[in-house]
């Protein structure tokens, strides 16, 4: 799936990319300060201030209050909600891990974008990778990564 580079008229990027991810969840998240004219991402077309994953707004792609506040916090930390717009790709994992990798990964973003950001980021812990993941089945443990079999008593 080759992706066309999205320019403008200079022939320089109008986006930031970045990557985020948690646990087997991967997002890969462009952000955009000016939008080009007819931005599809799926079946939506981009105006300033929307936030889209898979082709979906991110309010239906996560849903609640939790998750709203979640992902709008890198934004409220740079004092820039609705000021920018991006695309989110995310899979693997569940839910919850996606949407932790899609705040990493817009995060990311706003550091790359403006250095001076990254220590506000920093502090709230959103540039971080939580390493836990999943452990591994051990052989000879019925299935299971820690349980050990019964032994007999006798």
């Amino acid at each position: 799936m080759a992706e066309e580079k999205i320019t403008n008229k200079k022939g320089t990027k109008v986006y930031v990319s970045a990557v985020g991810r948690r646990r087997e969840a991967v997002a890969r998240v462009r952000l955009y300060a000016k939008l080009p004219d007819n931005l599809k991402f799926g079946e939506v077309t981009l105006k300033k201030g929307d936030l889209v994953v898979n082709g979906r707004a991110i309010k239906e792609y996560f849903g609640g209050e939790v998750a709203r506040a979640r992902y709008e916090l890198p934004f409220k930390i740079t004092d820039s909600l609705n000021k920018f717009s991006a695309t989110i790709r995310v899979h693997g994992g569940g839910t919850s891990s996606q949407l932790d990798a899609a705040v990493m990964g817009i995060a990311r973003a706003f550091s790359e974008l403006d250095a001076s950001l990254r220590p506000l980021l920093k502090k709230q812990g959103l540039l971080t990778r939580d390493q836990r993941a999943r452990e591994r089945r051990k052989v000879g443990m019925g299935g299971k990564s820690r349980r050990k079999k019964q032994s007999p008593k006798r």
